[in-house]
């Protein structure tokens, strides 16, 4: 059990080829363009909980932050939906991939410092140094923010990362510990298989929180830069 524990985490490979990016594109099937006047329940359903998210999320900002409401409707769909996905048996999660991850949080974040820098010049280098700081400590208080602002894509990736991750070894090893005792107590068979049964409902959930969480601090950093 222990030489198979980090295989689901293996980027899957067909015929010696990667086959993570159409993993990656294969959740986009899952949310189609309405085509009818009169949708069904389940598009009618996605479209309400996109609606509600957006109006959500977006309420804090201004105009020119909300021209990003795209951007992020689509970051929390892709995110929650890879990871529910990644929760079905023989499947891949590319959340659990730090570089995947690390691809999306670097270039959003850049992006909302330029966007901070580029419109509000003055406030976005005031972050360096607070407000009536003592001279002897300015240039610490430099170094500091500046380490801790650079420090928020990896923040982003890394508790992406370990949420992830952490509850797809939790449901292998219980579910190997299930397998094993099945010969040798039912009764505690029976326990161990209804923790993974609601080990795996708390996955779903994380899975969608762990989204909602990436793209509202996405959402915050923007906010700070607008």
């Amino acid at each position: 059990m222990n030489e198979n524990l980090f295989a689901s985490f293996i980027a899957p490979t067909m015929m010696g080829l990667p086959i993570v990016t159409l993993i990656i594109m294969f959740p986009s099937l899952l949310f189609p363009t309405p085509k009818r006047l009169i949708n069904n329940r389940t598009i009618s359903i996605q479209q309400w909980l996109i609606q509600l998210t957006s109006k959500q999320m977006m309420a804090i900002h201004n105009q020119k932050g909300q021209t990003w409401s795209l951007m992020l409707m689509s970051l929390i769909m892709f995110i929650g939906s890879t990871n529910i996905l990644g929760l079905l048996p023989h499947s891949f999660t590319p959340a659990t991939q730090l570089s995947m991850n690390l691809g999306m949080a670097i270039p959003l974040w850049s992006a909302t410092v330029f966007t901070g820098f580029r419109h509000k010049t003055k406030t976005s280098l005031a972050h360096f140094l607070p407000q009536g700081t003592p001279a002897p400590l300015i240039p610490m208080l430099v170094i500091i923010e500046t380490i801790s602002l650079f420090i928020q894509p990896v923040a982003l990736a890394v508790r992406l990362t370990a949420n992830i991750t952490a509850g797809h070894l939790l449901i292998h090893l219980i579910g190997g510990a299930t397998l094993a005792l099945l010969n040798i107590s039912t009764m505690t068979a029976f326990i161990t298989f209804t923790i993974l049964i609601l080990l795996t409902i708390l996955e779903f959930a994380v899975a969608l929180i762990q989204a909602y969480v990436f793209t509202l601090l996405v959402s915050l950093y923007l906010h700070d830069n607008t």
